[in-house]
């Protein structure tokens, strides 16, 4: 594993664009979401209580809305069920980490998802079994790796971003990362506020990255800076973290996240991109946002 990339060598990693596939997306039907236990500073169980009902419904209009973002922007869908007494299997992203056809499994630190590991072995099992995947690994147990949200392709620079201090730990990424053969650069999280690297962290098709600096310990923010060229560098707000919008899918030059800031949504049409915006709240409530909601299944 590395965490050096000088920003000449990250530039010339961005004219090495790889070949295009499909957009696949995996997507959780939320029909047992809810919010019942904590288990991140922003999980709210007695505020989802006070009016469960308005908040089902609301969770199935932010679903809806998000998978035709998605699908508007071009991407498929692979949507499967959800699972009673595991709410937050509707955050996909966590379920594992894929790449060139190959998922590696989460193993995850809280009891409260631990439950969703079989539920993730069976359906990813399934997805082999159709073809979508060659081959689905399991993490040995005694090591925290919990999936896409700590472990985020750049396609740009063909490296995976690894947070860890939270809820993975070092000895899961590096368990993922004997998986792939790829680069990683490690990127310890200061706060349980932003437990996962992609509450705070979000890789653009351009080569930009946006990021929540308050998020990393000084040390991450050294590698990060070491490893992209500060005009690629987008920081984002307090405001802008807290309402999800780095926690972004990106599609070609469009960002699907929840609703933006006027400031970010300026920042980033500067740059090219367009937003399509979704109301999330429901799922702001658990702790996460449209990347969370998603896990992209054909990466290569």
């Amino acid at each position: 594993m590395t965490d050096l990339m000088t920003p000449t060598e990250s530039r010339l990693a961005a004219t090495m664009a790889p070949a295009k596939t499909t957009p696949t997306f995996l997507v959780v039907d939320p029909d047992h979401f809810d919010v019942s236990y904590t288990i991140n500073p922003w999980m709210k169980p007695g505020v989802w209580q006070a009016d469960p009902a308005r908040f089902r419904l609301a969770a199935r209009t932010a679903f809806t809305g998000l998978t035709q973002a998605l699908a508007a922007a071009g991407a498929k869908l692979e949507e499967m069920p959800g699972a009673a007494g595991a709410p937050d299997l509707v955050f996909p992203a966590n379920a594992a980490v894929v790449l060139n056809r190959r998922a590696v499994l989460a193993r995850f630190r809280h009891p409260e998802r631990q439950v969703e590991e079989a539920v993730n072995l069976a359906a990813f099992q399934g997805f082999k079994a159709r073809g979508l995947l060659t081959e689905v690994i399991e993490l040995p147990f005694g090591v925290y790796q919990e999936g896409a949200g700590d472990f985020i392709w750049d396609a740009t620079r063909q490296l995976f971003w690894a947070g860890y201090g939270q809820r993975s730990d070092l000895a899961g990424t590096a368990a993922v990362a004997a998986q792939f053969g790829k680069p990683v650069i490690q990127l310890e999280l200061a706060t349980d506020r932003f437990y996962h690297l992609d509450t705070c962290f979000c890789p653009l098709p351009g080569g930009e990255i946006l990021f929540y600096p308050p998020a990393f310990t000084p040390a991450a923010l050294s590698a990060l800076r070491r490893a992209v060229a500060a005009d690629q560098l987008i920081e984002a707000s307090d405001e802008d973290a807290a309402r999800f919008c780095v926690n972004a899918v990106c599609l070609d030059r469009t960002i699907i996240m929840a609703q933006a800031t006027d400031r970010l949504r300026g920042v980033l049409s500067e740059r090219g991109y367009g937003l399509s915006e979704v109301n999330l709240e429901p799922f702001i409530l658990s702790g996460g946002g449209a990347y969370c909601m998603t896990l992209r299944l054909d990466r290569a």
